[in-house]
């Protein structure tokens, strides 16, 4: 059932238990970081949960139509902009007390459920609190305290555990023949598989910004600009880039207390970007505030 999604065995264990003896709950919370199978975990309990042949490894029509996104029984939930709305929950409370079509169950999974506004929150409520006897919501978030208390409580709450450094290498080598995973990158991956997977196109870039994080005491400030070059290009990725900074300057800081200072104006570089602050000017300040803290 989840043969090819790495990691967290005992909750994948326990979701097969209840496909075979036919105990699911009405809602489930997947909490856990970003890239760690939570949704790839959803998706296979929900097409188990709509397949009318239980049996292993058996094709039946639900299975197909669900493969094919085409199924009428099931419903993925994705934030629209930066949150997920409540218009969006208003229309799957509609949808989820229209009966089942091809299967005998309903499955609806809220990915990013940690984004949906108050309103949004409050309006689920009344779903969670009296759902059909034939549906199923999953929720999938990475905070939660950003859910609300009541939420919560009207869910079983599954809390997945980062991927081990060893599974995540072996992935690569595996899937995609990398060797040369640094202890740098370990430590940015923080047990997500998905970054991991991310940065395997990106080598040439972080190793880019190694070499700037290694020079910045050592070049005058127009060298290290040039450095910095592929900040100025990486807009789209910048955050992600700028966490692997921190995970650089950490490592430096054990040498010399000063780099501390650097992920100070790392953490307010990220703040500025999020008020939506001039894209280069920022980095034209962050390139500038770490050089003269550490000449």
């Amino acid at each position: 059932m989840f043969e090819k999604i790495i990691g967290n065995e005992p909750i994948k264990q326990m979701l097969e238990k209840t496909i075979q003896k036919e105990t699911t709950s009405h809602s489930y919370l997947f909490i856990g970081i970003q890239g760690i199978g939570k949704k790839m975990v959803a998706i296979e309990f929900a097409k188990k949960i709509l397949c009318i042949e239980k049996e292993q490894d058996a094709t039946c029509k639900s299975c197909i139509e669900f493969e094919s996104n085409n199924h009428p029984d099931f419903m993925c939930i994705k934030p629209e902009g930066n949150s997920i709305k409540i218009e969006q929950i208003r229309f799957l409370q509609k949808k989820i007390q229209e009966k089942p079509i091809i299967a005998d169950k309903k499955v609806y999974i809220i990915d990013e459920a940690d984004t949906m506004t108050l309103e949004a929150q409050n309006c689920l409520l009344k779903t969670l609190e009296e759902p059909p006897e034939f549906a199923t919501l999953i929720l999938i978030g990475s905070n939660e305290n950003a859910f609300l208390t009541t939420i919560k409580s009207r869910c079983m709450i599954l809390h997945f555990q980062p991927i081990t450094n060893e599974a995540i290498k072996q992935y690569m080598e595996e899937n995609y023949g990398i060797t040369n995973i640094t202890q740098n990158h370990i430590n940015l991956f923080q047990g997500s598989i998905g970054k991991a997977i991310a940065l395997k196109d990106k080598q040439t870039q972080y190793e880019s910004i190694e070499n700037m994080i290694d020079n910045l005491n050592q070049k005058d400030l127009i060298e290290v600009l040039k450095l910095a070059e592929p900040l100025y290009k990486a807009k789209e990725e910048i955050f992600e880039i700028l966490e692997y900074m921190n995970v650089l300057l950490l490592k430096q800081a054990k040498r010399n207390y000063l780099y501390t200072n650097c992920i100070q104006i790392v953490e307010n570089t990220k703040k500025r970007l999020k008020q939506n602050a001039n894209y280069d000017m920022c980095i034209d300040n962050l390139v500038f505030n770490m050089w003269e803290e550490l000449i």
